[in-house]
């Protein structure tokens, strides 16, 4: 099977009989279910949580923890993970949302919340047939870290106004904030004393006891509490009334399609890289990693078919995909399982959802929202390189400041000039050999040991050598031979994988100058590539099969040979 090709000659029948299901075993049974009830107990009540974080009435989080959920299972090459909606996905759909309909009633909000649902699978869908699956690898490690610490910054600030039971009219990240402590005097005690114990509640749990549905447990607990204590009655807000059975057809909105686009490319990239990054980070050893450009396509045509029950945007979520492994899930078969607690919550216990306190599910949105701020991982990077620490901030600051999707652009942008930066500016090795080996390493402090030999000076640059970073490659080379003053600069080019026209032109002019300096220019260690691409160029013809070397042992027998028959 071909998984990255999924329109192929088997493609239907690939499609029509997923793998998993082909290679399904009987034990697997037992753990699947559990996994799928416990992971369900976790995705059903963030579902709901996190449509409100994207202004949506509550049913779309069931309707987001359903119809994707199986076609993702269907079509998806990755056995752990759990597809509904996720923080990052909420937030990116609010921002979306608030901006082609401020002010719009609930069926209005849910059209535009399917237009841009169906955008980001169409979009997710063209680039599987284009296998743009590498686009995720253009967000870097720190910079995704930092995209999400400001992610969860936000969506805290924003779960706050509930937790404290005050109201404002809402805005930039620096206004909330002013306007939550405008409005501390104001605050509802009752409401906040909700939200504490269930903070407290989720905390305990997830100490003690790890292994419960603590979101589950936390929530029902607020529903008694409405039941039992008559919370409304002391200012307590609720969810109020949720539509009891299966959603009804929700065509998309063609007039909004304009406005949605460019928000929509940002929410199907950040869809696609917490999805591969996912079910990359929870594959057992022996399980096929999951296949990016097949990814695409079932995350697509998950959150095309959700659309059309007016889900919102749908990707794969990590605490969730994680809580169905840790289960115990074994394959896709879970994630149909929690699909089917979607729907039957959807069909019977819509009742008890309309009396769950707001301030209840502010305090599951912020509990789980916070653990996408990872401390460690800041220290970690920064013990490592502090300049890619520097990234993770930047794109952090760049989601805070300037806002969800705005940061979007902000943590693309600083991967791509970081990736910039590292090409631009191509290392170059003075090295030496370990004595009695043939063994030749950069020189260091550590081994000062290590052989020269008079006269010779050998450089190995590494990477691609192309005209973004030849003059600069050009200029660190310069100083060392000025230092040197040798008599033949042995060019080990063995970690060079491509040499681009520029920079082949930069080495034909420094070969002509070599006469006027007093040195010579050998190549050494050239791969079968680059050794065709000069050798068809007037610096093959200039230096000839005398100063080509096939590697620096060689090269050092023939610049020792030239001396003794000197």
């Amino acid at each position: 099977m071909n998984q990255e090709s999924p329109i192929s000659a088997h493609g239907l029948f690939h499609l029509a009989v997923p793998e998993w299901l082909r290679v399904y075993q009987k034990a697997w049974i037992k753990p699947d279910i559990i996994a799928g009830l416990t992971a369900g107990a976790v995705v059903i009540p963030k579902a709901l949580a996190y449509a409100t974080v994207a202004g949506l009435p509550i049913e779309v989080g069931l309707y987001t923890a359903f119809l994707p959920m199986v076609i993702y299972a269907v079509l998806g090459t990755s056995r752990p993970l759990s597809v509904s909606t996720t923080a990052t996905l909420a937030i990116l759909g609010a921002a979306a949302l608030g901006r082609v309909a401020p002010d719009a009633d609930p069926a209005s909000l849910m059209i535009a919340s399917a237009t841009l649902t169906m955008l980001v699978g169409g979009i997710l869908v063209l680039a599987s047939l284009l296998r743009l699956g590498f686009v995720a690898n253009f967000i870097s490690d720190p910079v995704l870290t930092g995209f999400k610490a400001g992610i969860a910054i936000i969506i805290v600030l924003d779960q706050i106004p509930k937790l404290l039971g005050i109201h404002f009219a809402k805005g930039a990240f620096l206004h909330n904030l002013l306007a939550i402590a405008a409005g501390l005097p104001h605050t509802s005690v009752a409401t906040l004393a909700v939200g504490a114990a269930t903070i407290g509640m989720l905390l305990a749990l997830e100490h003690f006891a790890p292994r419960a549905p603590a979101p589950l447990i936390a929530i029902a607990a607020g529903i008694a509490g409405v039941s039992l204590l008559g919370l409304p009655a002391q200012g307590v807000e609720t969810v109020g009334h949720v539509p009891a059975g299966l959603p009804t057809l929700t065509m998309p909105d063609m007039s909004l399609l304009a406005d949605l686009w460019p928000p929509a490319i940002g929410i199907a990239l950040m869809s696609f890289t917490e999805t591969i990054a996912a079910g990359r980070a929870f594959a057992k050893s022996g399980e096929p990693l999951p296949a990016a450009n097949r990814e695409l396509l079932a995350i697509g045509m998950a959150n095309i078919g959700g659309a059309l029950l007016g889900a919102m945007p749908a990707g794969g979520g990590t605490s969730q995909t994680a809580v169905n492994r840790l289960a115990g899930a074994c394959s896709q078969l879970a994630a149909m399982v929690t699909a089917a607690l979607a729907l039957a919550t959807m069909l019977l216990l819509g009742p008890f959802i309309a009396k769950m306190p707001h301030a209840t599910l502010a305090a599951v949105v912020i509990v789980y929202s916070v653990g996408l701020i990872e401390p460690a991982e800041f220290r970690a990077i920064l013990r490592v390189r502090r300049t890619e620490f520097v990234w993770a901030l930047a794109a952090m600051v760049g989601v805070v400041l300037l806002g969800t999707l705005q940061g979007i652009v902000v943590a693309i942008v600083v991967s791509l000039v970081a990736l910039a930066q590292q090409v631009s500016d191509p290392p170059v090795h003075v090295v030496r050999r370990k004595p009695g080996t043939n063994v030749f390493r950069p020189v260091t402090a550590e081994h000062p040991e290590d052989e020269d030999f008079p006269g010779l000076l050998m450089l190995r640059p590494e990477g691609r050598i192309f005209f973004a970073n030849a003059q600069r490659l050009a200029q660190k080379i310069r100083p060392l031979v000025a230092e040197a003053r040798p008599s033949v600069v042995a060019l080990d080019l063995s970690a060079v994988f491509d040499l681009e026209y520029t920079a082949l032109k930069m080495l034909t002019e420094a070969e002509k100058t070599t006469h006027e300096s007093g040195w010579k220019l050998w190549l050494v260690g050239l791969n079968p590539g680059v050794l065709a691409l000069v050798q068809r160029s007037p610096l093959g013809e200039t230096l000839g099969r005398e100063r080509m070397f096939l590697d620096l042992e060689h090269a050092v027998a023939r610049y020792q040979r030239g001396i003794r028959d000197a």
